[in-house]
């Protein structure tokens, strides 16, 4: 299960921070071009889910694997989690197909996996 917990933590992680770079770096144009969702969030709004994916993505490996406060992993795992349940509120709130939401839902699940394995079943 362990081993388990580390691919996925690995592959959030991947996930996450390379969209929470683009979030971040990219201009917010740019980013409207491929996500149609950031229309209705400004460009400070942008940054801010860029730096909490990137931070998350970061959480989710480093403190784990350093084990300097290893509680931070499923504490990032949570807060990775709730974003993405944002995320998938505001596929509905602007009536996007489902098909839309199903990334965020899939990478909320896996986060949330992560969160319940590393609180509980296999902690630090």
């Amino acid at each position: 299960m362990n081993i388990a917990l580390w691919i996925i933590a690995s592959l959030l992680a991947f996930a996450f921070l390379g969209a929470g770079l683009m979030k971040i770096t990219a201009d917010h144009g740019a980013v409207q071009a491929k996500l149609p969702w950031v229309a209705d969030v400004t460009p400070t709004q942008l940054k801010v889910i860029g730096a909490v994916e990137a931070l998350g993505a970061i959480g989710l490996i480093v403190p784990a694997l350093t084990g300097i406060l290893p509680v931070l992993t499923p504490i990032a795992a949570t807060g990775l989690a709730i974003t993405m349940a944002f995320a998938v509120a505001l596929h509905v709130r602007r009536r996007e197909t489902l098909a839309s939401s199903v990334p965020a839902m899939v990478l909320g699940l896996l986060a949330a996996t992560i969160a319940v394995g590393r609180f509980g079943l296999i902690s630090f």
